[in-house]
């Protein structure tokens, strides 16, 4: 995806990815200031998460916004979801800047889309949030399982990764057995944990690193994975790297470092550049699952919701995220092109052969 510069203007931005609208939403009263994300709407209403973060600069904010919704789009055109892409992100500080008042008039300007998006948790917010943003809209999932949610999406999420990381294996080894293999999970939040226990219960040799020291001792002691320091991920020889906290951490300087035979993890937008450092991956040697294809297990759970789906029927629905990076790792191998690209043709196709058969959502 392209990375638009910072002395370009909104409607560049706009231009360079391909975005059907964008909205900012600001209220004094409550101190929201929140940008929404429509990338494309082919498959369906877009949804995706609202993530609350405190950006440096609002050019910033718009950049993550952008890259994040079109992400989606090709995460749920993968999948085989009939839903589009959107993403939301409010500027501010979770921990300090999150209020009730706050979130209900975020739900307000939700509201006013009239179902074009739908939106659920991401970092820096959570079910209860969603629960608040219910409050002023229905277009919000992930709303606890009290009050007919689907509630935290984390374990499907990381069942989808866990699928990911053995299609991988599979490829590459020639069985999808996780045993003995040595593995480096960088983010150990909702979707991270999860994913260590996973890899544990499969006896993998798990390296845990996470910026928070205290909840890195609390589960690298309770499932019996050795903690590291964010400082030497890049240092450790492993079969794979999968990266759980937030994205660009593949990247010219990185790619130089990894001792890694596969990379595969729920962060969005592990690579700086799709283009460049996907082609250096390839041309390393090193196997690389798209992580929009396996961390779909997130938006699974929202389709889910929206669809009145059991929990059984989400399980099989991630499950196949196996099938899904095998067809992506089959496409590159053949046509001798990045994993990236070939989740991308895949994932256009599908939007424009949906396109052929009816108009935008």
């Amino acid at each position: 995806m392209p990375n638009p510069q910072p002395n370009e203007s909104i409607f560049s931005h706009l231009e360079a990815f391909g975005h059907k609208k964008v909205v900012f939403c600001s209220d004094p009263d409550t101190g929201l200031k929140a940008i929404i994300a429509i990338h494309d709407t082919t498959l369906g209403p877009a949804l995706g998460g609202t993530r609350m973060w405190a950006y440096k600069t609002e050019t910033d904010a718009l950049n993550d916004v952008l890259r994040l919704s079109k992400s989606m789009t090709y995460k749920a055109a993968i999948t085989g979801l009939n839903l589009g892409g959107g993403k939301a992100v409010i500027i501010g500080d979770s921990r300090k800047d999150k209020t009730e008042a706050l979130l209900r008039k975020f739900g307000r300007f939700i509201k006013n889309l009239n179902g074009e998006f739908i939106t659920a948790e991401d970092v820096g917010t959570n079910p209860r949030d969603m629960e608040y943003i219910r409050m002023e809209t229905q277009h919000v999932t992930g709303v606890p399982e009290s009050i007919g949610g689907s509630g935290d999406p984390g374990p499907i999420a990381a069942l989808g990764v866990f699928m990911g990381i053995k299609a991988s294996v599979k490829e590459l080894y020639g069985n999808d057995s996780l045993t003995g293999k040595t593995i480096i999970v960088q983010g150990i939040g909702h979707v991270g944990e999860h994913l260590v226990k996973l890899l544990r219960d499969e006896n993998a040799k798990v390296y845990a690193s996470d910026i928070n020291e205290e909840r890195l001792g609390q589960v690298s002691k309770k499932y019996g994975a050795e903690a590291i320091s964010n400082n030497s991920i890049f240092d450790i020889h492993a079969d794979i790297y999968a990266p759980c906290a937030l994205g660009a951490t593949i990247n010219t300087q990185t790619i130089k470092k990894l001792k890694c035979a596969i990379i595969a993890g729920s962060a969005n937008n592990q690579l700086e550049d799709e283009v460049l450092h996907g082609q250096m991956l390839l041309d390393k040697g090193i196997l690389f699952a798209p992580d929009y294809v396996i961390n779909a297990g997130g938006i699974i759970n929202c389709y889910s919701e929206l669809m009145g789906f059991s929990k059984k029927r989400s399980m099989q629905l991630t499950e196949n995220i196996y099938e899904a990076t095998r067809t992506v790792l089959k496409l590159s191998k053949a046509e001798s092109i990045s994993t990236i690209e070939a989740a991308n043709k895949i994932a256009e196709k599908r939007i424009s052969d949906i396109k052929k058969v009816k108009s935008s959502y």
